[in-house]
């Protein structure tokens, strides 16, 4: 049952991305769609990292989780180097969890 419900996401994934190369020359989308489909795609990825930042499972994490985030996305923010963003951000979490803060 599981292999067949794995099976069926990633043919049903497969079909979307396929869709989209094929109908590219037959779907005209208005200007005003063309300018909102970015920003539409930029809020659901804020959702996504704001909900994984904020929630274990269906409770809060506590400060701990969002101030490493927090840490990341302002070096993130001056481009500083990947691995000096997830290290800090890590490493703030892990430093405040030790220090008692949930």
């Amino acid at each position: 049952m599981l292999m067949a419900a794995i099976l069926a996401l990633g043919l049903g994934t497969y079909a979307i991305r396929l869709s989209g190369v094929l109908l590219r020359e037959r779907l005209e989308l208005s200007d005003n769609l063309q300018r909102l489909l970015p920003m539409a795609a930029a809020s659901l990825l804020a959702a996504l990292a704001a909900t994984a930042a904020l929630m274990a499972g269906s409770e809060f994490t506590g400060p701990a989780r969002p101030m490493g985030v927090l840490i990341g996305a302002v070096l993130a923010y001056r481009r500083a180097p990947f691995i000096a963003v997830v290290l800090a951000a890590a490493t703030t979490t892990a430093l405040l969890r030790l220090a008692g803060v949930p």
